[in-house]
């Protein structure tokens, strides 16, 4: 017998199968799975035709059985099969999919989708096996051929004996080597787990016999094995059943069963979308952060699947950086994939369903902070940051899209608010959103520089977070109203009066805050009379666009040693503490000294900045004491 051969474009892409299209080799599975559900499908197509032909569901099934002695792995099918024509065009070429051919002339018939259409995925089997044997008779056929072929070199077709219509598919497995370990794919478990991971929801049974055990009868605590036929897949998919019929705890039994996470979701959103673009997508916001969130082994992404088969486990397109933490999958027949169908081309279809996606999620969460506050503040405490993040990151492009999910800590309601509930409550003369930053709301609370704001009755929102304060920057204003944080140079509410009698002392003064300032020296950029405090000696407040909690967060960075805000040390007049100052400027420029470095580490202190020199600072202390 006569052994035909593979044309040289053939034999070089059969290399590529072998070596580098695939990037496991568990792939074979789900690519013969898939061709065997075309298979069936196809008959499905034909008796919507062909009126002597009826197609009853429950007769047809994939199975899949092991011979370990032999190391021969065979999937049947009752499908349509393959005449000796078909079986050297379709296996003969490669890349030449019947399936493809067979989808062109069938297209949209009653919603059923052709899987395999590149012609390239039965050929993955020569990634595990030495010889790949088929065995077909096709519908309307008493005869039925082999197709041989131990890879490149070419491959045989002859008459053979199958008394039903259908495939057969009996790959010799390899022999382990060094460095791949060809067993795994003999091992009962191991198929049982690759066919749930990738084929879980093709719409035919996919069978297998399974190793059970059973007491042996008659004889206490003795076990004997025993195979039984099963069912391994799902079949139908819980994203392609009606939604009405499914309840929260379905949602969630397939959170669990997907190990998308060990947590309890907060929420699921259940997407079935048929417009420019048809998919169907479940998405779940978690309650807790996964462990390795914030690292850089964490990987975003939706499980992605063409027509009920797994594409990919993980396919970050779909989601933006600052919605990484959404688990759930999306099942679309519009993708368009590569010539492996591991990776998608970067299409219209994938960029318009990334942006649903992300339009849902938003729409979602909103919800969730309307109507569920508790809820949303679990996730908010858990993701809140990577939120802050996403505003501040690309130079602000998503600040429109994350702004109304952000919250902060107010001082009046002392519970996290939205930035729309702040400025609903605004008064009409308050001119900014003003906010104060430290470490703690404990610690914030009792900052000399909320004092004027606190007076004047103004809500203040507390950054707690290291990049609270470089998110609102970004931001820059929200509906029209522009951030003030309440160390800054000018708050916008000091009054005509306190303003020019601050001025008057300044004035008045310029020599002792010219001489405190000289004593300081780089530390500060001024030292003038302030215009917020009330019962606090001193503060410190910044003068440009970097302020002091963002020089702290800049300083704690590798290579941010030099960072440093503007600082301005701000005094108290009315304070008893100024008259000595003015006593020790007239009289004893050591005191003065004394007292200016005394006021401005305790104003360091206050903004938990660290002192340059400790000991310093206490041996002042003890000067004062003696």
């Amino acid at each position: 017998m006569a052994k035909m051969q593979f044309k040289a474009e053939s034999k070089r892409l059969l290399d590529m199968m072998i070596h580098s299209i695939y990037t496991q080799k568990e792939i074979f599975l789900r690519e013969l799975i898939s061709n065997s559900s075309d298979a069936i499908d196809k008959i499905y197509y034909r008796a919507l035709t062909d009126e002597n032909l009826t197609f009853n569901k429950e007769d047809y099934y994939i199975k899949v059985s092991v011979d370990k002695d032999s190391r021969t792995l065979k999937l049947s099918d009752t499908g349509i099969g393959m005449t000796r024509e078909e079986l050297e065009n379709n296996l003969g070429v490669i890349a030449k999919s019947g399936s493809l051919a067979f989808k062109n002339e069938n297209e949209a018939k009653d919603g059923f989708n052709i899987i395999g259409q590149f012609g390239v995925g039965f050929y993955s089997a020569f990634m595990v096996a030495d010889k790949v044997t088929v065995i077909s008779r096709a519908l309307g056929s008493d005869e039925a051929f082999k197709w041989e072929s131990e890879g490149a070199d070419g491959y045989t077709i002859e008459p053979a004996g199958k008394d039903a219509v259908g495939t057969e598919i009996i790959l010799k497995i390899k022999e382990n080597t060094e460095d791949e370990k060809y067993d795994e794919f003999l091992e009962e478990y191991r198929l049982r787990t690759i066919i749930k991971k990738y084929s879980d929801f093709i719409r035919y049974p996919i069978k297998m016999d399974v190793t059970r055990q059973r007491p042996v009868e008659g004889k206490e605590n003795e076990y004997e094995d025993y195979t039984e036929e099963q069912t391994i897949n799902s079949m139908v998919p819980i994203w392609r059943r009606n939604k009405n019929e499914l309840t929260d705890e379905d949602y969630q039994n397939f959170y669990f069963e997907k190990r998308y996470g060990f947590d309890k979701p907060l929420k699921h959103v259940h997407i079935s979308a048929d417009g420019a673009v048809v998919y169907n997508a479940i998405l779940f916001i978690p309650e807790n952060t996964p462990f390795d969130y914030y690292t850089k082994e964490y990987e975003k992404g939706l499980e992605l699947y063409s027509n009920g088969v797994l594409i990919m486990e993980k396919c970050g397109d779909l989601l933006p950086d600052y919605f990484s933490f959404v688990k759930g999958m999306v099942d679309s027949e519009d993708l368009s994939l590569n010539i492996s169908r591991e990776l998608l081309q970067h299409d219209r279809q994938l960029k318009l369903i990334a942006k649903n996606i992300k339009n849902r999620i938003k729409s979602t969460l909103l919800s969730l902070q309307k109507d569920e506050r508790d809820n949303y503040e679990k996730f908010y405490k858990a993701f809140g940051r990577q939120l802050k993040f996403g505003a501040y990151s690309d130079f602000g492009a998503n600040k429109d899209d994350l702004q109304d999910l952000l919250m902060f800590h107010s001082s009046k309601e002392n519970r996290l608010v939205s930035l729309a509930e702040y400025v609903s409550r605004m008064p009409e003369d308050q001119k900014y959103i003003y906010y104060a930053t430290g470490e703690s709301v404990e610690r914030i609370e009792k900052l000399p520089q909320t004092e004027l704001v606190a007076d004047k009755g103004y809500e203040m929102l507390y950054f707690t977070d290291d990049i609270d304060e470089f998110a609102i920057k970004t931001i820059v204003k929200y509906k029209d109203k522009e951030f003030r944080n309440v160390s800054s140079g000018d708050l916008g509410i000091e009054s005509d009066e306190s303003a020019k009698a601050a001025e008057a002392e300044q004035n008045e003064n310029k020599d002792l805050f010219e001489a405190m300032a000289g004593i300081l020296g780089d530390k500060v950029k001024a030292v003038k009379a302030s215009k917020r405090l009330k019962s606090h000696p001193v503060c410190l407040s910044s003068e440009g666009e970097l302020t002091i909690e963002m020089e702290k967060v800049l300083r704690s960075m590798p290579n941010g040693e030099d960072v440093k805000a503007d600082k301005v040390l701000e005094i108290n007049v009315n304070h008893p503490v100024f008259s000595s100052l003015k006593a020790s400027l007239e009289s004893d420029k050591e005191k003065l000294s004394l007292y200016t470095n005394l006021l401005y580490n305790q104003a360091l202190l206050i903004e938990g900045l660290p002192i340059q020199d400790p000991v310093e600072f206490t041996n002042d202390i003890c000067k004062v004491m003696v």
